[in-house]
């Protein structure tokens, strides 16, 4: 973990627009029309209707999808009652939080107000506006009393997450852990430290999930909680133990087999780690300084289960694992509260999800290769992306049977998938495509099965049911890095290509590649040489149906992928080209963009040919093209050849195909601004049309077009490359792809051999 400096911090909040934060429209507001249904006179309407039945509000506003996170900055963040106003950074960063993972809207206020009644007073005339309330950073006993009132008087969702998100986390990893090490929580000795509201809500939630009271110790910072200490309040009273042998946290934790640490740093000692149980459960959770280091629990214990606070170690108890997801679970039904039962609900939800097998993404960020539930993994990383659709959709669930949900859910599965969509983790064309491939799951040979990607993309596509896999390599080198990557390869073809075994096959595939090649210069002993490369017999494994599409590139340039594509499989007779082809799904639609990978510098012949590609393809994915040809220069503005070049392939286009919606010379800026466009050039066959489809004039700016997106990390999702013009189904991807990157295309070329054999069904 990197080191986090005061310049670097400061620097962060202060560099461009200050904070962390900002509120965006959602409704299209360029015309006068627009605002005119914005705001007066057409915000009346929705105005009434709320005043005739309030659960509107949830219908014509943003009320179900805002959190208000209130503070008046008492106990901030580990530094105090450092003020209302000073807290505020803090505030913007759950706001931010709540965005990226729950997709929820966030206003933060600060309230400058001590006194609990009057602070209620405050939130109470301000609740109409939101969906929930989040608490935050309220020191105790006073927390206490105002989450209670506030859950009491108001009908919406409440929360002091200092106090439950710990809990909720915690209780999770408890769970788990005891799981791992086979005890009985309500058998097992437990020592809180510390007796503050997030102490005491941990507790009563360890309770909740079957430890036994009778086994609690507590601490605060004038020692035990005993029933012989007469200064306590009615929180600490309730966890007094009558033992009469401890006073300390040395005596407390002596035999004990959880130590739960909501204190301060460096107070447990070795030592006392050493005296612990058998297998002892340690949750240091004082930030940013443990009760005791992970290095020095694992010294003195080498069988401790350790979770902090902090990203750099295992087991991280972070809140961010809990709140976005449980308030986005409320808000999506409407609730009236946050229960018991929905606390509970995610609790089991997240200490589930830790016994999964985890997805790519996570091991990606934590740059691991095979995390799985034991002791050094029993609570789920904040980067799952399954937490928001498992999660949401328990405490959502809970919610509906005990009787807070003020809407039903009916379809449990589509509401995960909308969870899905929501953040980006699928979209909705990703999602018609894994569907769509898995109605009719094809043969699809991935040829660099011992590259880590490649194989973790086979595995993910097989359990998906996208396709039927077909390894090509060793196969006992990859059985060896499925073993290491934790993958199961059942159901999994594997060929050898250099087997002794497979000398038939290639000896047959050469025969054909000669006989189709001869007039070339080709040889039986030249093909039969290249049957040992993958892409050749891989690409001939689909030529003579014995597979149905075919993935490469990781390893190879796609240039000598080109070469051998051409060779075996062959360009559609249509055609003189291939191309390929980037989706970029976007907020505002999805824009297709050709040629991305094949032509460097295309003449007027090869750009007819790429946008003929393009149309097809887009009409493959069940879209309209509306294609812009892209140049520097707008309808004759400039007579350079690289202008006239893109002006003649559109005069060609038009002649060739005069309903077709296509037009240029144009820039993208007119492109992709359709009212610019229709003002300025009222003329083109775009006129009224949203672009979707994109060419370029060359390669260098097709590639640069895409790849800033990529890099400047936009809300966009790229799919591709998407190889088109070609007789059989080959996709070569990018050295740099994703698993997801090859699983989507993974599906795309699964569509295509299925919509291929569907076509020569019927000739």
């Amino acid at each position: 973990m990197a080191k986090i400096t005061k310049e670097d911090a400061l620097l962060y909040h202060e560099s461009g627009r200050p904070g962390k934060i900002e509120v965006k429209p959602t409704k299209a507001y360029r015309t006068q029309t627009d605002l005119s249904l914005a705001y007066s006179p057409g915000v009346a309407y929705p105005c009434l209707e709320i005043q005739q039945n309030p659960d509107d509000a949830y219908r014509y506003t943003d009320k179900g999808n805002l959190v208000a996170v209130i503070s008046n900055g008492t106990a901030v963040l580990g530094l105090g009652d450092i003020g209302a106003m000073s807290g505020k950074p803090v505030m913007e960063g759950k706001g931010l939080l709540f965005k990226i993972y729950g997709g929820i809207d966030v206003f933060d206020i600060e309230v400058n107000e001590k006194d609990p009644e009057k602070f209620c007073e405050a939130v109470e005339r301000i609740a109409p506006t939101f969906g929930g309330i989040n608490l935050e950073d309220i020191k105790a006993p006073e927390c206490f009393y105002i989450e209670e009132r506030l859950k009491r008087t108001l009908d919406i969702p409440v929360m002091h997450d200092d106090q439950h998100g710990t809990a909720i986390i915690s209780a999770a990893g408890l769970k788990n852990a005891l799981e791992v090490i086979g005890k009985d929580i309500s058998q097992v000795q437990i020592v809180v430290n510390g007796a503050g509201a997030a102490a005491i809500s941990c507790t009563k939630l360890y309770m909740a999930i079957g430890a036994n009271k009778e086994n609690i110790v507590m601490l605060d910072s004038k020692g035990v909680i005993s029933t012989a200490r007469e200064d306590l309040n009615e929180q600490k009273r309730f966890f007094a133990t009558s033992r009469r042998d401890i006073s300390t946290l040395e005596e407390a934790v002596k035999g004990a087999d959880v130590f739960v640490g909501l204190s301060k740093g460096n107070v447990l000692t070795k030592d006392m780690v050493r005296s612990m149980g058998p297998n002892p459960i340690i949750f240091a959770l004082a930030n940013p300084v443990p009760e005791i280091s992970y290095e020095d629990a694992m010294d003195a214990r080498p069988d401790v289960l350790m979770s902090t606070g902090r990203t750099d170690y295992p087991n991280q108890i972070n809140n961010v694992i809990g709140f976005p997801y449980i308030f986005r679970g409320a808000l999506d039904v409407h609730a009236t509260a946050i229960n018991e039962q929905m606390k509970l609900a995610a609790v089991h939800a997240i200490a589930d999800l830790a016994k999964q097998p985890v997805p790519d993404v996570v091991n990606d960020v934590y740059k691991v290769n095979n995390l799985k539930f034991g002791r050094d993994y029993f609570i789920p990383k904040p980067v799952d992306p399954r937490l928001i659709s498992e999660v949401s959709a328990a405490v959502a669930k809970a919610a509906i049977d005990s009787g807070v949900a003020r809407k039903e859910i009916k379809d449990w599965d589509a509401y995960k998938k909308s969870l899905s969509l929501l953040l980006g983790q699928e979209t909705k064309l990703t999602q018609k495509l894994y569907d769509t491939a898995r109605k009719h799951p094809q043969r699809i040979v991935f040829a660099e099965a011992v590259h880590p990607t490649m194989l973790r993309a086979a595995a993910q596509a097989r359990a998906e049911g996208i396709c039927r896999p077909i390894l090509l390599g060793n196969d006992e080198v990859i059985a060896k890095m499925a073993k290491e990557l934790d993958l199961s390869l059942e159901g999994i073809e594997i060929v050898n290509l250099r087997h002794p075994s497979e000398q038939e096959r290639r000896e047959r595939y050469a025969r054909i590649l000669a006989e189709k090649r001869q007039r070339d210069g080709y040889t039986f002993q030249e093909a039969n040489d290249k049957m040992f490369e993958r892409n050749y017999f891989g690409m001939m494994m689909v030529e003579t149906g014995e597979a149905d599409a075919f993935i490469t590139g990781l390893y190879t340039k796609y240039s000598n992928t080109v070469k051998v594509v051409k060779e075996v499989i062959g360009i559609r007779p249509e055609y003189k080209h291939l191309a390929a082809m980037h989706i970029i799904n976007s907020p505002r639609g999805t824009i297709y963009i050709a040629d991305t990978l094949v032509n460097e510098n295309p003449d007027t012949d090869t750009l007819v040919d790429i946008a003929k590609l393009a149309s097809k393809a887009v009409r493959f994915f069940n879209e309209k093209p509306v294609i812009s040809m892209i140049s520097h220069s707008n309808f004759g503005s400039s007579q350079s050849d690289g202008a006239l070049k893109v002006r003649h392939a559109v005069e060609e286009m038009h002649r060739l195909y005069p309903d077709l919606a296509i037009d240029g010379e144009m820039q993208i800026g007119f492109a992709l601004d359709r009212e610019l466009r229709d003002q300025q050039y009222p003329f083109s066959r775009l006129y009224g049309k949203d672009v979707n489809t994109l060419v370029f004039p060359n390669l260098t700016s097709a590639r640069s077009s895409y790849k800033m997106l990529q890099m400047l990390g936009t809300d966009a999702e790229i799919i591709g490359p998407i190889q088109i013009g070609l007789n059989k189904p080959i996709h070569f991807i990018d050295f740099g792809a994703s698993v997801r990157d090859v699983v989507n295309i993974v599906a795309i070329a699964g569509i295509d051999a299925y919509v291929d054999k569907l076509i020569h069904s019927t000739l």
